[in-house]
Order: C-alpha cells, then sequence, then structure tokens
C-alpha cells in the first residue's frame, strides 16, 4: 500500500515536471516565433538609430545673382535615449557643458519621448564645447554630436526685414504643421521671405540607420538617405541699392542725432521699386537685428536688448508702419481737384500766409503771394491747397485716396502689413461719435488730420503717376529654381487697379513734381544739379508724440520712370533735410553715379537696367 502511494506521488510529479518543460517549450516557441520579431525590432532599437539629415535651405539671390542667405556646416547636440530614459546625472553633466539649464533639456526630452530617434537639445555649438563633449564621452551616453546646416544671413543686419529668421518650432507651430509634414525640433521660417515661402525652402530631410554602442555613439552606418536641398530664390532686390540705401539710412541718422537737434530720429524707411512693373530694389527699415542671432539660437540678453527697443527693430516699418503722409498726400488732392474740375492750371490763388475761412498756414509763417498749380506743388504751399480741399471737400478726397490705393494693403507677398487710414465722416462718426468738420477737411488736404498711409502705399503713389497710373502688386521674389537649377516658377507683374486720370492732369502733376527737384524747388539743393532728371515730393508730417516726420516720394529718370523711392525718417524734420539726402544716395547707387560724375549723358547710358 505504501509502495503504490509512493508510485502516485511520482507520477503526479513526473506529469507536473512534464507540464512545466511543455509550458516553457510552448513560450520559448511562442516568443521567438509568434513574438519574435517584435523583440527583435525592440533589440534593434537599443542598437540601431535612425539619425536624421537636415535638408539645407534653399538660397536666396538678388537679381543679379549675388548670394545674400546662404548655409553653412555647424554642429548640434542630441540625445540618444539608449535603453530607457536618460540618466539624470547625464543631463545635469550637459547642462554644464552646455550653459543650458536642466529644465530646458527636460523639456526638450519629454516632447520628443516615444521614439529612437536623436532628440536635438541644442544647435551651432563651437568647436570647444564638441571638445568637451568628445573628452568626456564615457560620462555622457547617448549624448551625439551632429553635423547639420545653420542658416546663414551673409550680410547680417542687410536686409532683415526682408529675409525675416528661422528658429526651430514651437508647440503651436507643431500642431498647425503636422499635416504638412512638420516634426519636432524642425527649423522653419518664422518672418519676412523665411516664413512666407517656408515649404519651397525647407527642402526634404534625409537620414541615416546607423548601428550605436553602448555610449549612443555611432560606430557603423548600415544605409543611408542623402536629403534633398530646398529650392533656391532669385529676389527682385539689388543688392548695390540695398546696401546703399541702408548706409545712406545709417548715416544720416547718426548725423541728425549728434549734428543736429533732432536727436529723436533713430528709426527710418527707404524703398525702391520699378514703377513699371512693382519689382522691389530695395526695402530697409531701421533699426534693424540681425537674424544670425535666431539661427544659433538667440539668448534671453540678447532677445531683450530687442525687445526692449522703444523704437522695436522687429517691426517692419516699411509695410506696418503707419504715418502721416504730410505734404506728399497733396499729390492726390491735386490730381482730384484738377481732374474734377475744382481749379484750372492756370488759375491763381492768393497766400497771404493763412486761409481766409479757417486761419490756417504756412509752415513758418511764409506767404507766397498769388501762385498756381504747378508753383504750389513745387512749393508745397499749404494755403493753396487747403483751398483744393475746401472746393473738393472730404468726400472727393476719400474717394480720390482710395482710387491711388489707400485704405488698403498693397498685396506684397510679406506678413503684417497695414492698411493705414483714410480721412472719412464714417470712421470720425463710428469711433468718435461727432459730426465731420471744415478744418478736418482742411487737414486732411495735406495729408494730416485723420490720414495715415504706409511708406509702402506712398512709393505706390508716385509709381502710379510715374507710370501713367496702373498700380502694380509690390512683389520681392522674381523666380523659384530647383536645386538644379531648372525654374520652378515666375513671378510676372501683376496689375491690380488703374487711377482714372487724364494725361493732361497727370502730364501737369508729373511737371509739377519735375520742377520740386528744380531750383526753387523744396528737393533743388539736392537735385538741382544731378545728372539724371529727378521728380518728386517732399514733406513733413506732424507728430504729436515728438518732432515731425521727414518724408521725399520720387522717381527718375522724368521722362522714362525707372525706379521709384519712397524715404522717411521718424522725428528728422523736414523732408528736405532729412529725407532727401538718403533718397540722393539711392539714386547715386541706381545709375552708378559717384558723386564727384559730372556727365549725364554718360551716366544715364550706362546704369543698370531696372
Amino acid at each position: 500500500m505504501l509502495l503504490k502511494r509512493s508510485t502516485y506521488r511520482l507520477d503526479i510529479l513526473g506529469m507536473i515536471v512534464v507540464l512545466v518543460f511543455i509550458a516553457l517549450i510552448s513560450r520559448l516557441g511562442y516568443l521567438q516565433v509568434a513574438q519574435g520579431k517584435f523583440y527583435e525590432d525592440l533589440a534593434d532599437g537599443n542598437r540601431i538609430r535612425l539619425i536624421p539629415i537636415m535638408a539645407p535651405r534653399g538660397i536666396f539671390y538678388d537679381r543679379n545673382g549675388v548670394a545674400l542667405v546662404s548655409n553653412r556646416p555647424g554642429f548640434a547636440v542630441s540625445l540618444l535615449p539608449i535603453t530607457g530614459p536618460v540618466p539624470d546625472e547625464v543631463i545635469h553633466k550637459l547642462s554644464e557643458i552646455l550653459n543650458m539649464s536642466v529644465v530646458d533639456i527636460q523639456n526638450k526630452l519629454k516632447q520628443n519621448s516615444g521614439n529612437f530617434e536623436p532628440i536635438r537639445i541644442k544647435t551651432d555649438i563651437g568647436p570647444d564645447i564638441v571638445t568637451k563633449i568628445e573628452e568626456r564621452r564615457s560620462e555622457l551616453p547617448g549624448v551625439v554630436i551632429e553635423i547639420q546646416p545653420i542658416r546663414n544671413y551673409i550680410n547680417n543686419e542687410l536686409g532683415a526685414h526682408i529675409f525675416g529668421y528661422v528658429s526651430e518650432i514651437n508647440d503651436v507651430e507643431l500642431e498647425q504643421g503636422k499635416a504638412n509634414g512638420y516634426k519636432s525640433a524642425d527649423i522653419i521660417g518664422k518672418f519676412g521671405l523665411e516664413k512666407v515661402y517656408d515649404r519651397e525652402l525647407r527642402g526634404i530631410d534625409g537620414g541615416g540607420q546607423v548601428e550605436v554602442d553602448v555610449t549612443g555613439r555611432p560606430v557603423q552606418v548600415l544605409g543611408k538617405k542623402e536629403p534633398v536641398p530646398g529650392s533656391n530664390m532669385v529676389l527682385t532686390i539689388d543688392y548695390r541699392i540695398q546696401k546703399a540705401a541702408e548706409a545712406a539710412i545709417d548715416e544720416q541718422l547718426t548725423y541728425l542725432q549728434t549734428k543736429t537737434e533732432f536727436t529723436k530720429a533713430k528709426a527710418a524707411v527707404a524703398i525702391a521699386m520699378n514703377p513699371k512693373n512693382g519689382e522691389i530694389l530695395a526695402m530697409v527699415s531701421r533699426p534693424a537685428f540681425n537674424p544670425n542671432l535666431f539661427s544659433r539660437g538667440i539668448s534671453l540678453k540678447e532677445w531683450k536688448e530687442i525687445n526692449e527697443n522703444p523704437n522695436h527693430p522687429m517691426d517692419n516699418k516699411a509695410i506696418s508702419g503707419e504715418y502721416p503722409p504730410g505734404s506728399t498726400f497733396k499729390i492726390i488732392t491735386g490730381a482730384a481737384a484738377l481732374e474734377l474740375g475744382k481749379v484750372t492750371p492756370e488759375e491763381k490763388i492768393l497766400d497771404t500766409g493763412k486761409h481766409w475761412i479757417i486761419p490756417k498756414g504756412n509752415a513758418m509763417g511764409e506767404a507766397l503771394g498769388w501762385i498756381d498749380f504747378k508753383q504750389a506743388l513745387a512749393k508745397s504751399d499749404n494755403v493753396y491747397f487747403y483751398e483744393m480741399g475746401n472746393r473738393l471737400g472730404i468726400d472727393n478726397l476719400e474717394r480720390y485716396a482710395r482710387m491711388f490705393g489707400l485704405g488698403a494693403v498693397t498685396g506684397i507677398n510679406l506678413p503684417g502689413e497695414s492698411d493705414g487710414l483714410v480721412a472719412n465722416r464714417r470712421y470720425k462718426e463710428k469711433v468718435y461719435g461727432e459730426d465731420w468738420y471744415l478744418s478736418e477737411t482742411f487737414d486732411a488736404a495735406i495729408g494730416q488730420g485723420f490720414q495715415l498711409a504706409t511708406p509702402l502705399q506712398m512709393l505706390q503713389i508716385i509709381s502710379q503717376v510715374a507710370n501713367g497710373g496702373h498700380r502694380f502688386k509690390p512683389h520681392l521674389v522674381s523666380k523659384i529654381l530647383a536645386p538644379d537649377g531648372n525654374v520652378v516658377k515666375t513671378f510676372e507683374p501683376e496689375e491690380v487697379g488703374q487711377v482714372q486720370l487724364s494725361e493732361r492732369t497727370l502730364s501737369l502733376i508729373r511737371q509739377s513734381l519735375r520742377e520740386v527737384a528744380a531750383e526753387g524747388g523744396t528737393a533743388s539743393e539736392a537735385f538741382g544739379d544731378f545728372p539724371v532728371p529727378i521728380a518728386g515730393k517732399t514733406g513733413t508730417a506732424e507728430n504729436s508724440h515728438g518732432d515731425d516726420h521727414g518724408w521725399f516720394v520720387a522717381y527718375a529718370p522724368y521722362d522714362d520712370p525707372r525706379i521709384a523711392v519712397v524715404v522717411i525718417v521718424e522725428q528728422g524734420g523736414f523732408g528736405a533735410s532729412s529725407a532727401v539726402p538718403i533718397a540722393k544716395k539711392i539714386m547715386e547707387a541706381a545709375f552708378n553715379i559717384n558723386q564727384t560724375a559730372t556727365e549725364a549723358p554718360k551716366i544715364y547710358r550706362t546704369r543698370v537696367a531696372l
């Protein structure tokens, strides 16, 4: 009986052992056959990494093929999670080497958790940091150095508001851009043309399949996909004119601040455009910023200096600045009065220094006596144009201002454009709940009061006078080129409006503007002996926050306009003394004129095509 019981127990034990072996073998079979691929991938995840290779952004060229924005090689520090979360010890050591807070590193890791790709921690590090990391390689498992293209704004601040800048994508942009293939840590355009044409410029990233050791150091490349560079942009900008415009503004602002009473003159705008097709030849806004600061990762100190500057370096004042146009608006007032028959070219009006209905007068109390239209526009007489406002009324002034394009964006291919304000009854009634007064019509007729315009809008006005009334959409890009040089897209001139003025009216306005630059005109001191015939209009706009703003709009040559220019100097005083000198240097650059040149025909014929 006892023997049978022992045998029974052995049988049960044997069955248990057999069942255990069956379970182990089944589990082993399951893991090897059913789950084999899963664990193989998991093991490869610990051994093989996909290292993204960033595509170089497209290059910006000027109209003559001069490179203005390119790329340069740089180093980036990334972290590879090897077998799990990155140890705190590694994060703290990396924080010390990079001079970067632990919290910032941890936030980047959290944003990119759940994949085997390297997580970029800091871009464009110097060779000294690369050396420190390599020296402490054994202490920094998972830390890798990548080579990536860094955006290079070749001339630093030059053209900053045109190009904009690039920087790492933020959470909001990432959420909005996921559908278009944007990924965490992508470098994207944030401002200017970099933002507008980001998808064309960014290219297609490549990647490498790399075997890494236990420290995350790549030991073998298993496969590689080369990145596809972004498309290149041929701009309408002329580098020579852009450079001359920037230098002229900087020099003039320094002069005004140090040699005159206009010490607050710290901001200015200059734009040059071909009036025949809307191509922007130069665009300058001051103060500016250096886009390279953002490419390499701007510091808090650098950002604070920019952000707290009261003159707002990040604003492109050429398209977003709204100013009273001052006497440059008299072009519109004069055009409306002539076209509607409110005055004839021959009629003379008595300027006694003040208007006879409302005692508004000229600057400095000047009285010019009996003057006709050409004399009034050439000498920028306020009393004459007060009378034109009196005869026209605010509704006609509004209609012609809108006909010239004021009160609406120009449509330039840059973000952040303002539409200005055309003085009108409805606006005052809506905002202030008050009726319109004749004195406000007087102010509107000389570009004051409620009138506000951007520099680009005023450039369009002088361009329409120059080209016979055609309003073209301003644009900055001429062509988009594939990396192999083939043309992807060409931007043709686009006419977006027309000023309905008779040739007789346009001709008289042009003649009057020519007198501005001739002897006795408000710009004669600068352009009286200029070898290329200039037509233009000075302006001085009252500023309730400080000194007056100085304006100048012009085009040349007078008989075959190929360039139009607008300049405004904030708190620079009279346009003739603050804005005209800048415009002169822009014209000299455009027509290849040096300051000692004397032979107009020779210079005129050898100018660069605009």
